[in-house]
């Protein structure tokens, strides 16, 4: 199998036979299949799903809905291609730019491309946030990717594999690709407007955004040497907290009061927090180091493994 379409579904029953033509038509010639994966849909999602069923299509009924990061984790725990595609189901992805992708990852050096829509088809109220969230989470990442809210992407099998989706990291895909070494580009693909159904995305989600951000950002520079995270802070915590106590040390042998200052009360707060902070270091270190050998991970990932031959030696002898 060349490509497997994952696409993640939620109440879009008025979408699922046009999105099936589109998709037919722009497939023509690929050896492909396509995983519509259902979030808990409430209307007739899966009765439509299953009337236009075929050979090439596989449908995966969540028990309820887990959202959207879930879903997609899903979809490609399933999915058997040599490249992986993932896009919503709600019309607004083009599936005649999925050829144009596919065609780029297997010609050009790439393991991750990103769509980005060029002429989003969406309300002012949606657009504005998300240009201030994709700014922040480029500047915070050093992922620089224009759209991060783009579902249609497609991966090499071993990077969408090795995503460890889970929470709402969906919205973090490049990041997580880059986690593991992926090489990521994107391209300008076609996005139209909403005509069936409604949208599932609203302002609430602005917080999740920012705090799966520093999440990401803690991945990213941390995840594994979270001592130099911790640990620094809590010894430049702690040496300050010296510096303040010795100074009010000094202030007291000289005989000045020093009962109930505020820098007192400062000095004894960096102390303690010091000392936690480099504690928190040694047990995240414990667990970073658990998460690795309990599971057999490494900390590495290899790209390639090349043999030589002895037929230059042989030549040059």
């Amino acid at each position: 199998m060349k490509l497997s379409v994952v696409i993640t579904v939620f109440n879009e029953e008025e979408n699922v036979e046009p999105l099936l033509q589109q998709l037919y038509d722009a497939l023509q010639g690929i050896d492909y299949e396509i995983l519509f994966v259902d979030d808990g849909s409430t209307d007739q999602t899966i009765a439509n799903l299953q009337k236009h069923a075929s050979n090439r299509i596989k449908t995966i009924s969540l028990q309820k809905n887990y959202g959207q990061t879930a879903a997609m984790a899903a979809g490609i725990e399933q999915a058997s291609g040599t490249y992986i595609v993932t896009m919503d189901g709600d019309l607004q992805n083009d599936p005649k730019d999925i050829p144009i992708l596919l065609q780029r990852i297997e010609t050009e050096d790439f393991d991750v491309i990103a769509g980005r829509r060029a002429n989003r088809q969406d309300n002012a109220i949606r657009k504005i946030p998300s240009k201030i969230a994709n700014a922040i989470i480029r500047w915070a990442s050093g992922v620089h990717i224009h759209d991060y809210g783009c579902s249609l992407k497609i991966f090499k099998r071993h990077i969408a594999k090795g995503l460890g989706l889970y929470g709402e990291l969906h919205r973090f895909i490049p990041i997580l690709s880059k986690l593991q070494g992926a090489k990521i580009t994107e391209m300008d693909v076609n996005h139209h407007p909403r005509i069936y159904g409604t949208s599932k995305y609203g302002l609430g989600r602005t917080l999740k955004v920012a705090s799966d951000l520093l999440l990401m950002t803690f991945f990213q520079k941390y995840f594994q040497r979270p001592m130099h995270l911790f640990g620094g802070a809590g010894i430049l915590a702690f040496g300050l907290g010296m510096l303040i106590n010795l100074y009010l040390l000094v202030e007291k042998i000289m005989g000045h009061d020093i009962w109930g200052r505020p820098i007192l009360i400062l000095g004894v707060i960096l102390l303690l927090g010091g000392v936690q902070l480099i504690t928190i270091g040694f047990v995240a270190e414990i667990v970073v180091r658990t998460y690795f050998e309990s599971q057999d991970k490494k900390t590495y990932v290899i790209k390639d493994i090349l043999i030589g031959t002895d037929s230059n030696l042989e030549e040059t002898a």
